[in-house]
């Protein structure tokens, strides 16, 4: 009789685990747009918030989870 076959590995993709991280709590955490070129017309303010990271939104936890945590 043949043993049970077991679930294959998901592999995590590399492209979403350069771009997301995971917090402590559990949330993901992304970087922000906008802060590549043509920055000479953005305010200081705007060009230091855009620097920061931010939580991913409500609709895109999961999609971004599956990719992570495959």
């Amino acid at each position: 009789m043949r043993k049970p076959k077991k679930r294959l590995k998901l592999k995590t993709k590399r492209a979403a685990a350069k771009r997301f991280k995971v917090t402590a709590s559990g949330k993901i955490l992304r970087h922000q747009a906008m802060k590549r070129h043509i920055l000479t017309k953005k305010a200081p303010g705007r060009k230091r918030a855009l620097g920061q990271a931010v939580i991913v939104t409500h609709a895109d936890k999961a999609q971004v989870k599956r990719m992570l945590l495959a």
